[in-house]
């Protein structure tokens, strides 16, 4: 009896401390995704937008090879054998590399004619967006997905939309950047089933920045005094970004729940919004105001079947 009374408790104190880790970690993964919006419109004051990403994403992936490294060494070995082989490697690192070169180029050079707060709400749209094109793919999509969408359009329209129902330049850019974010999305959610996550991550990192070059050098000027003098956010967008901030979710999704996970991940937005005002002075209407209120409605209420499952599970887990 006493067992029976004890085991429950302590159970429930660890979830607790872990859940709460987790939390924190990915809060700082959010913050840090959210002040990258700050980091990419500083970047493109010394150098283009196609040169800042294929810098920072070949940063981003040299600095997930020791975490892959660590993985590998943890990773049973009999796992393995149900990886791709290299050709399955090379070619899914290839699509979704070239997904995210698509997204991320949008991005950026939607920076150019938006606000960071406005850019961090619009590009979290994709949390609507990959359940509705998983329609596409024959995946359910339940009545939360259509009322989120509903929130978050009318949330778009506020924030982007001015007189004569025209959305601007970079809004737009931005939106289908949200497109292809989704999209990419989708394509790792097919591929990390074959291939280990992180090294899926860093070989499509190595394509978008080797896209991303490319494209910088037919188009954009190549000077050294200037790359140096972007190298605080150069650095932040690689290291901080993608090589901290992608290794804090991927320990801290361990212990939270993917519902769970994606809520707090959206906070990105909401830092995104504080890092333009803190950095770079940005204001906000109160149409603006209303506008990222309801986008952000909106992508919490996509996840809300997700999100009464996982806690569903989770009660029960802990009455055990």
């Amino acid at each position: 009896m006493i067992f029976d009374i004890t085991f429950p408790s302590c159970y429930k104190l660890s979830m607790e401390k872990k859940t709460l880790r987790s939390d924190i970690m990915l809060i700082l993964t959010s913050a840090i995704w959210g002040f990258a919006f700050v980091a990419q419109l500083k970047g493109m004051e010394y150098i283009g937008p196609y040169l800042y990403n294929g810098i920072r994403f070949a940063i981003g992936s040299i600095s997930l090879l020791p975490l892959i490294y660590f993985l590998n060494r943890k990773k049973p070995v009999e796992t393995k054998n149900h990886l791709l082989d290299r050709k399955g490697v090379f070619l899914a690192g290839l699509l979704s590399g070239t997904v995210l070169f698509l997204g991320a180029s949008l991005q950026q050079v939607g920076l150019q004619y938006t606000t960071a707060g406005k850019a961090g709400f619009i590009t979290g749209l994709y949390v609507i967006l990959v359940p509705i094109l998983g329609i596409l793919l024959k995946h359910r999509t339940g009545l939360p997905t259509w009322v989120g969408a509903f929130f978050a359009a009318i949330g778009l329209y506020l924030i982007s939309v001015k007189g004569g129902f025209q959305i601007g330049k970079g809004d737009l850019l931005i939106l289908a950047c949200s497109l292809f974010f989704a999209i990419h999305v989708l394509t790792i959610d097919h591929f990390s089933k074959k291939i280990e996550p992180v090294k899926l991550a860093s070989i499509q990192f190595a394509w978008c920045s080797l896209f991303s070059l490319i494209v910088a050098i037919v188009k954009e000027p190549i000077l050294l005094n200037s790359i140096i003098d972007a190298t605080v956010p150069i650095l932040y967008g690689g290291l901080g970004s993608v090589g901290t901030a992608y290794t804090l979710q991927v320990i801290a999704q361990k212990d939270a729940p993917p519902a769970h996970s994606a809520i707090i991940m959206s906070l990105e937005s909401v830092f995104a919004v504080i890092g333009g005002i803190i950095f770079l002075s940005e204001g906000m209407t109160a149409r603006g105001i209303v506008g990222c209120s309801l986008m952000l409605i909106g992508m919490l209420a996509s996840q809300w079947d997700v999100i009464f499952k996982d806690s569903r599970k989770k009660f029960k887990k802990l009455q055990i």
